[in-house]
């Protein structure tokens, strides 16, 4: 039987000096590859997609981690203090704490980047793959291509000049600082630019009818990940949350088929 989830978190301590920062993780033991979740940017870990994944490792007694980056949720640290560096800096230890090998990272959005990225890292380090990947909607290098590049003259203007910009969100009341570290920062962590090789299968999950990563983007990630063993749904009428019912059924299914093996 899985042992039970307790409801509150356990924090990792990250970083050093002044950059030190407690995140919030939830971790639920059992069997099998561990599964990861990597949420979005300025999501939590107990947002929709994430409680299904968890409700989904219950029932099948999977070993499951989920944790708050940096600035979000339950974890301490200044959002716009941080960047992409940060949060891969976050799922890189709460990993090397939980799910050290063969970990399947399901990242969405944001948290796609991140997972691609962590994996390059674990290839840096001569560690092994992850067991898989499964991306919803993920917006590798989003700074750049789908941040940077839609922002009119004045926005772009506003962060040189001031060093940040409050980017009005449909998903939150609260405006979201945008910051100029925060775009620089992205670009040193570009991914679209060249071939990635995760060293494992990958299904990635994209609506077309999403507003904020088109399903062209999820068509030039596929360009740069190895054939073999990749994997694209497009659901056509599909938004960027792709947290209905069916949507989460689809999830569920990938992330059962890819630790099938």
């Amino acid at each position: 039987m899985p042992m039970p989830l307790d409801e509150a978190p356990t924090f990792l301590e990250v970083g050093s000096g002044d950059a030190r920062r407690r995140l919030a993780v939830l971790h639920r033991a059992g069997e099998g590859p561990p599964v990861v979740w990597l949420g979005g940017f300025r999501s939590d870990m107990r947002a929709t997609k994430a409680e299904a994944l968890d409700g989904w490792a219950r029932e099948t007694g999977r070993a499951l981690v989920r944790f708050d980056y940096t600035g979000h949720g339950e974890s301490g640290g200044d959002f716009a203090r941080s960047t992409i560096s940060t949060w891969l800096e976050d799922a890189c230890a709460v990993i090397a704490a939980f799910a050290p090998e063969g970990p399947l990272l399901v990242g969405s959005s944001m948290g796609g980047w991140i997972a691609c990225l962590a994996a390059r890292a674990r290839a840096a380090r001569g560690e092994d793959a992850p067991s898989g990947l499964v991306l919803i909607a993920p917006a590798l290098d989003f700074t750049e291509d789908l941040m940077w590049a839609r922002f009119t003259p004045e926005i772009r203007a506003t962060i040189e000049r001031e060093g940040v910009w409050a980017r009005p969100s449909e998903y939150d009341p609260v405006p979201v600082p945008i910051t100029r570290a925060l775009i620089e920062d992205g670009r040193r962590h570009g991914m679209l630019d060249r071939a990635f090789d995760p060293g494992c299968p990958v299904h990635i999950l994209q609506g077309i009818d999403d507003p904020d990563v088109p399903w062209s983007h999820a068509l030039r990630i596929v360009e740069r990940l190895p054939k073999a063993g990749t994997v694209l749904t497009l659901v056509a009428d599909g938004d960027h949350r792709l947290s209905r019912p069916q949507d989460l059924a689809r999830l569920l299914a990938a992330v059962t088929g890819i630790s099938a093996g």
